[in-house]
């Protein structure tokens, strides 16, 4: 590797390793994650949201006046601080703890035993190779462990996690995982199926593919229970 290819170093399965340009961009094209958990700096909320708002509206300005736009143009003169306020607010929310939803659990009094899906629940997330979306559904199942969680806080889930930058198969372990340490049970599945911008809008311009994912704890691991789930989502095994 050239000195003057390297950008950066960053832990990638324990090892400290260098990146190049070249090995950025096969990163982002190969789909690399380096960790289950979101990459997190320790000061991340030392800063209030009105205070990232600000900085990231001059970063932004400074991008667009790059690029060669003219922030005196009306249309473009309040960009930077729409932008900042929609990434610090809105779609990217989910990287701060404070808004994870209260998952408000209740006792499971009339014995329901069978798993329960939800499915189809709409979400939208951001590569964090390339910051465009990603579009998709999401399917979660579990079965009661004694408790039940309200179906709303489901799709509140998936969606915290999803309002972050991400990667497909990560978000899928962290809703997974996150799901079992709420109900205290083992028995979850978790299968998301969505088209990446990434793929679709830049690089092979693949606008038809989708990615599915899928994440099994549990009894859904046995085959007759995976396949239960799947005849649910109308889904074949294959992946």
């Amino acid at each position: 590797m050239k000195q003057k290819e390297t950008l950066l170093n960053i832990l990638l399965n324990g090892d400290r390793i260098e990146l190049s340009d070249t090995l950025i961009d096969d990163m982002g094209d190969n789909h690399v994650s380096t960790s289950v958990d979101t990459p997190m700096r320790t000061d991340a909320f030392n800063k209030t949201d009105d205070e990232k708002v600000n900085e990231i509206e001059k970063h932004f300005a400074a991008i667009m006046e790059t690029l060669g736009l003219d922030l005196t143009d009306d249309s473009l003169r309040g960009t930077p601080r729409r932008v900042a306020k929609m990434y610090v607010k809105e779609i990217f929310n989910g990287l701060n703890p404070a808004n994870m939803p209260n998952m408000a659990m209740f006792e499971n009094k009339y014995k329901y035993n069978e798993m329960l899906v939800e499915k189809n629940i709409s979400f939208y997330s951001n590569c964090e190779h390339h910051f465009v979306p990603i579009i998709g559904k999401a399917h979660v199942a579990y079965i009661s462990n004694g408790y039940v969680v309200g179906l709303s806080k489901l799709n509140r889930l998936v969606q915290y996690f999803a309002k972050r930058p991400q990667v497909q198969e990560r978000l899928t372990m962290q809703i997974g995982k996150e799901l079992q340490k709420v109900l205290s049970t083992d028995d979850v599945a978790i299968v998301i199926d969505a088209k990446h911008l990434c793929v679709a809008s830049r690089g092979v311009e693949d606008d038809t593919s989708s990615t599915i994912t899928a994440f099994y704890g549990g009894k859904f691991r046995e085959e007759k229970i995976k396949n239960e789930f799947l005849k649910y989502l109308e889904l074949k095994t294959e992946f």
